[in-house]
Parts: C-alpha cells; structure tokens; sequence
C-alpha cells in the first residue's frame, strides 16, 4: 500500500548496496540512463553535490560523444524499462564501462551474461516513484561517494514521515480542485519536478513546474488574464484558464538572495490577483534532511490528493497501458 510506502521510506537508507561481479574503479564522469522514477536519484545527487560530472539521459541509444572514460550507470527499477536496456546494449556494443541498477528483469539479466557489474536493489513490491532511497544508495556506492552515503545512512535516524502526513492532508485540502504548479530555484530543481511527479503518479492529477529566474520572463506573463493593473483589469474569458491553479512555491534559504526576492515579489503579483499560492520552506540541517522532509511532504499531499478524488494512488494503470501497447512487460 502506497500509505505503507511513505511511511516506511527512512528504512530505504539502510540499504547497503552490493556491486556484485565487480569491481568497478573510481570515474570521474557519469551518465546515467535511466526514465521516470529511475532517474530521479541522479537528478536529487546533482541537487546535493553540483560539482559531479553527470549526464542524465533519459532517452535510447547514447548521447553522441566519447564516453569511454565515462562509466555508464544503467538505472532501472524493473529491470525492463526498454530506453534503459537499449542505452545499456549501446554501451556494451561499443566497449564502454558499464554498470546495472536494477531490482531485476532483463537488465540483471544482461549485466550477468555480458560479465559487467550491477547492483541489485531489494524488491519490495513498492513503485519505482517510492524506490528513491534505494535507488540513491546504489548511486552513491558506484560513484564512491563515501561521505554522501555515510550521511544519506544517517537519515533512517533523522527522517521521520509521521511529522509531515497532516501537513500533506492540509495542503492536499487546499489544492483540492486546482492543478498544483511548483516553482523553486534552478538549484533544487530536481526536488520541484520530484513534487510534479508525485502530484502526477500518486495525485493521479495534472502538475506543472517551473524555476526561478527563467519563468519571470514567461510563464509568469501568462497569469496576467488573472487581473491586475498588467491586464487592465479583469479579463473574465481568459481569468477562469488562471483559477484552475494552485502555486506551491519551495524556498530553501541556500538560494541566492535575488531568487529569494524574486520568489517574494511573484508570489505578491499572483496573490494580488486572487490566485492561491503556497510558500513552503525546507526544514532541516543539512540539504540531505532539507531535500527528503521536501519529499516526504510531497508524498503525503499527493497521496491525499489521490484519496480527496476516489482514486487508487498505487496504480498506474494509464503507464501500464501504455507499456502494454508498445510491448514492454
């Protein structure tokens, strides 16, 4: 049960990730292929430490280039995800150093028949979206972050899901109805397209995302309609396209100190035209404990989001659809 999931999430970081048919050397240049809730890790690892070289690549084949002094890491929850497995045979092909993250499935399969390392998570039965711990473990120990993982294995002690289920109802409450748009700095990016996830794959609703300071020359403009001194006025016909919003902003006190009032100043523009918005502050000592508290107040406001509209927030059947009629299992 996915309730079940988010209340056991701490647990994930007491994975301790095995490479197995190793060893696998120390590189100093990554690409990880891997989609949806398999990439996600990598996403949250260039949030903690920007200084690492790595590419994501969420996507077939290869990016063009010469990656042969480059590890390529293989991530996929299943083991089947076929843009993951078409990237991992490319790489193979063409002599690359390779590695699989997989709980399983075909991946695991290959990984041991072409003699190249894999780790294999625990398969707990839960969705790729709720194996984010797991999946950043594994990441750690293949790129020989020794004092991320140490400090990552400290958050079993440290996180405490309970803390955040009625702020998430909450939330999920005043959201009810409207389609959540999360804004954050392009620093912590990767934590606002983790809430859009969540909000898409658990709420099982539409969510939009955006970054400081790009969407104030854009996706800012498109509020005028709303009212306000911009627009002229009201604009009726165009002002219920605004309504159907709900902003989440997320503010973490590492921004730059523009981004800040940049956040200030846009959520006063959209509040003076009467849209909601939500100021939310990451809580924590370290961006570890900041950036997962931020998660697992998401996993709460888009489970109950999924319960506030009848909806099963476990099952994705439309991606199960989908894999279906193209042909991966």
């Amino acid at each position: 049960m996915m309730d079940q999931a988010i209340r056991d999430f701490p647990k994930q970081f007491k994975f301790n990730p095995k490479i197995q048919n190793g060893p696998v050397k120390k590189y100093k240049k990554f690409v990880v292929a891997g989609m949806g809730g398999s990439h996600l890790a990598a996403d949250i690892l260039k949030t903690l430490k920007p200084e690492l070289d790595i590419l994501i690549w969420p996507n077939y084949d290869l990016p063009p280039g010469d990656w042969k002094k480059t590890l390529l890491i293989a991530s996929s929850y299943s083991g089947n995800t076929e843009e993951t497995i078409s990237a991992f045979e490319k790489g193979i092909v063409q002599g690359l150093p390779v590695i699989a993250i997989a709980t399983g499935g075909k991946l695991i399969e290959l990984a041991k028949e072409n003699q190249v390392p894999y780790i294999q998570m625990p398969s707990t039965g839960i969705q790729p979206r709720s194996a984010l711990g797991f999946s950043l473990m594994a990441l750690l120990k293949v790129m020989k972050e020794k004092d991320l993982l140490a400090a990552a294995h400290g958050l079993s002690q440290i996180l405490r899901s309970e803390n955040f289920e009625q702020l998430g109802k909450a939330l999920a409450q005043k959201i009810s109805g409207h389609v959540p748009v999360i804004y954050s700095s392009a620093r912590i990016f990767s934590v606002a397209y983790n809430w859009k996830i969540k909000f898409n794959e658990t709420g099982k609703i539409p969510a939009f995302c955006n970054v400081f300071p790009e969407l104030n020359h854009n996706e800012m403009t498109g509020f005028s309609a709303a009212g306000g001194p911009a627009s002229g006025g009201d604009v009726p016909n165009a002002k219920s396209l605004s309504e159907k919003f709900h902003l989440i902003f997320l503010k973490d006190h590492e921004d730059h100190p523009k981004i800040m009032k940049r956040m200030e100043i846009t959520a006063k523009l959209y509040q003076d035209r009467g849209l909601p918005v939500e100021i939310l502050e990451s809580k924590g000592d370290t961006r570890l404990e900041r950036i997962f508290s931020s998660l697992l107040l998401a996993d709460w406001a888009a489970y109950y989001t999924a319960q506030n509209y009848g909806l099963d927030p476990e099952q994705v059947l439309m991606a199960e659809e989908f894999k279906r009629l193209i042909g991966e299992t």
